[in-house]
């Protein structure tokens, strides 16, 4: 119907809208100045717009220059380094003792990013920063969301899934790497997204 339509507004030398469907019905015919009467009725077509997460999807793809690191599907930037001296727990009986319920200072539990996450004290370096520390995690970065009674200071703890593996890490002095979203978008609050 819709080329049908097109081809007698052509005719007509006007342009109908798409909303104009041809049917037969009882209205009187209009003459297009063809060699046929039609009748046109006026049909009401909601109009639809695409959703935003659809539009999204159009748009072009960013492109990173290679060995750009990425955390949690957004690309991060290297902002400073700080000289720090690294520890390492499990969420056992062991590292934890009383506390050692399964779930971090923001709330949320140990398995958190394949159980690599980090203890810092809140006031060097708040929750949900993110990090690369030499030797934990293949270099990959890993955000803080704990915190401990004696991580204070330039001092870090990173978590292990046993004790065993906690305690090979040792004691360490290292230059670590704090990093920061790079696509302009802010941080999420740790304690709220879980």
């Amino acid at each position: 119907m819709t080329a049908y339509s097109a081809v007698l507004a052509k005719e007509a030398r006007s342009a109908q809208p798409l909303a104009v469907i041809e049917t037969e019905s009882d209205v009187p015919p209009i003459e297009l100045r063809t060699e046929r009467a039609v009748t046109a009725r006026k049909i009401q077509v909601p109009e639809v717009r695409a959703s935003e997460s659809a539009l999204k999807a159009d748009e072009a793809p960013r492109i990173y220059p290679a060995g750009t690191k990425f955390f949690d599907g957004r690309p991060v930037r290297a902002v400073r380094t700080i000289e720090m001296v690294v520890t390492a727990y499990s969420p056992d009986w062991r590292s934890c003792g009383n506390s050692a319920d399964g779930i971090t200072a923001t709330l949320h539990h140990v398995s958190t990013n394949g159980t690599k996450l980090v203890a810092a004290d809140p006031k060097v370096l708040p929750y949900g920063a993110l990090l690369t520390i030499p030797g934990y995690d293949a270099g990959k970065v890993v955000p803080v969301l704990d915190c401990g009674g004696a991580i204070k200071g330039n001092r870090l703890d990173v978590l292990f899934p046993t004790h065993e593996e906690a305690r090979k890490w040792g004691v360490k002095k290292v230059k670590v790497t704090v990093w920061d979203y790079a696509d302009g978008q802010p941080a999420v609050n740790p304690r709220l997204k879980r």
